[in-house]
This record gives structure tokens, C-alpha cells and sequence, in this order.
């Protein structure tokens, strides 16, 4: 069976297009991804996506979401995509679990991690103190002490938005000079909220039993002395992973590995992308809905202008 469309991921972007496509009655089918519901189901709070007005939660909006991408006739299976064939029509998708689906267009909502640091610590205080985005976070911590972990200009741009709500934060780094752009390094470095703390690494996340962010133990590398520093949140500034690796060698990707879209359309006809699998800069709940939404009339349009 060779469906109308096939969506690749189930966070705002992947479901609003669904919506869409299900109104229109296009019966599309939806791979749930890695992380059904994405990044924003391991968001506790989230107080600026419109319509919310006393804020929800991150996985009861993707339930309520996928819910209304069902009630429409959206299909939905388990899995990742693995590989695609983008050669013939209609294009085939490979999934985790072995089997092929045939669509006329996909829309590819694979969303982008944030790296991590890799510690045992640090995934159990996700949503409890620990974040990968500042500006979706950033607001639950005020006057309090933050930490952003890294050199670049990732980091430096958290740090400065942090400081419109925490009483202090620390930018950790590994070496003793930022990697980010003059401009950046010298906003941070002038800020009087803002300190460095350099030439050191995070080797644990502390909680103290109370099941939130307490403290850092941090290890300078250079000297290999171990301390701890007192903050109630630490965001990670090293960077995002876009998850395009199925798409390697078939699609245009930036250095980055971010799909390349014009609009939401990519350099394939029929395929398109939504979220922040194309969106290095804003990676917002609200942003990558709206792409979802481009991303689904632009591929109704396009089966309408083939007879389908």
C-alpha cells in the first residue's frame, strides 16, 4: 500500500502536520521516532506555547496533540526510519523493525538532539533542574544561580539570556578562553552577572536527595582539584545534534547536518522538513508547529498538482 504521506516524528512539528493532513483527508501515516512525543515530553512546564494561559505540561500537550492528529485519521506505528530510496517514486522508507513503507511525499520532523554530557546524573534531573534549551526553561529559574556548560557561542548566548531571570550564572569551560565570536565573548565577559569558571569540567550533577538540581562537582583540568558549585540549573551549551543520519547522501544538509529547506521544501520533490531537524536558530515548540503546518500544505498541494 502506498500512502498519500508518511511523517517522520511525533513532537510539535510531526503532529501539527498531521493534523493537517488528516483534515484534509490524506489518511497520513506517522513514525512515532525515538522519542514519541519528542524533546517537549521531558519539558515539566512550559509557559509560552499560545493557548495555555496557566502553562502545561510537555508530555500532556504532545498527548493532547497526537489525540487530536487521531481523531482526524492519522495512522501511527513505532520505530525510526532507517533508510530511504528517494531515487524512484514513490519513495520508500525503511524502518527500524525491517519494514518498507511506500508514500508519495514525507515530511521529515526528526527533530534535533541536545549533546549532553553523558552523566548517569545529569539524565536523572532532566526537566528537574537540567535543560538543553534556555529559552524554553530559562524562566522557571529566577533569582536563583544557573550554570551553562561550555565555550562557544551557544553557551554565551544561554548565558546572556539566563541572566534576565537568575540572580548568577556560571559559564563553565574546559579551557581558559571562550571559542565563541569577539562580539559574544566580550558580552559575556563584561557582564556583572556573569563569571567564568575555567579550565574545568562537570564530573557530577548533585541533588542532594531533594530530586533537583543543588550543586555541581566540578574538576579543574589542569590541576585535578574537584570542587562544588552551588546552583539550582545547569544548561547545557554544547551544541545540537540534528537527526538526519537516514538522510546522509540523499538530501542537502549544512556543515551542521541540518536539512536544507526552502520554505519547507527540500532539494527532493515531494519530501519535506519541519522543525528543528531545519532549524538550527529558534528551536521552539511554537516555531516548528508553524513549519509543521507549512510543511503539510505544501505537500496537499503537491499531491493535488499530481492527481493524487
Amino acid at each position: 500500500m502506498t500512502r498519500n504521506m508518511i511523517i517522520l516524528g511525533t513532537g510539535p512539528a510531526g503532529l501539527t502536520a498531521a493534523i493537517y493532513a488528516a483534515r484534509a483527508r490524506l489518511e497520513p501515516l506517522v513514525v512515532e521516532g525515538m522519542q514519541p512525543g519528542g524533546q517537549l515530553t521531558s519539558t515539566t512546564d512550559i509557559e509560552n506555547y499560545p493557548g495555555f494561559e496557566n502553562g502545561i505540561g510537555g508530555f500532556e500537550l504532545m498527548d493532547i496533540m497526537k489525540r487530536q492528529a487521531v481523531r482526524f485519521g492519522t495512522d501511527f506505528v513505532s520505530g525510526t526510519a532507517v533508510s530511504v530510496d528517494f531515487k524512484n517514486r514513490p519513495l520508500r522508507i525503511t524502518l527500524s523493525d525491517g519494514s518498507v513503507h511506500e508514500t508519495e511525499t514525507l515530511i521529515i520532523a526528526t527533530g534535533a538532539s541536545a549533546r549532553y554530557l553523558g552523566l548517569e546524573s545529569e539524565q536523572k534531573l532532566m526537566g528537574k533542574g537540567v535543560s538543553g534549551c534556555a529559552t524554553c526553561d530559562g524562566a522557571f529559574f529566577r533569582d536563583v544561580p544557573v550554570a551553562v556548560i561550555g565555550g562557544g557561542d551557544t553557551a554565551t548566548e544561554e548565558a546572556l539570556f539566563l541572566t534576565r531571570f537568575a540572580s548568577k550564572v556560571y559559564i563553565i569551560h574546559r579551557r581558559d578562553q571562550l571559542r565563541a565570536s569577539r562580539i559574544m565573548a566580550d558580552r559575556v565577559l563584561s557582564h556583572a552577572k556573569i563569571e567564568m569558571v575555567w579550565n574545568s569540567v562537570v564530573e557530577d550533577v548533585l541533588d542532594v536527595a531533594q530530586d533537583k538540581v543543588t550543586a555541581l562537582r566540578l574538576k579543574n583540568v589542569k590541576t585535578g582539584a574537584s570542587s562544588e558549585l552551588p546552583v539550582e540549573g545547569m544548561f547545557l551549551g554544547i551544541g545540537h545534534q540534528p537527526n538526519t543520519e537516514p538522510f546522509k547522501g540523499h538530501l542537502k544538509l549544512n556543515e551542521q547536518g541540518y536539512i536544507i529547506t526552502q520554505e519547507t521544501s527540500t532539494d527532493i520533490e515531494g519530501v519535506y522538513a519541519a522543525g528543528d531537524v531545519q532549524d538550527p536558530h529558534y528551536r521552539q515548540a511554537v516555531t516548528a508547529a508553524g513549519s509543521g503546518c507549512m510543511a503539510a500544505l505544501k505537500a496537499e498541494r503537491y499531491l493535488e498538482e499530481h492527481g493524487f
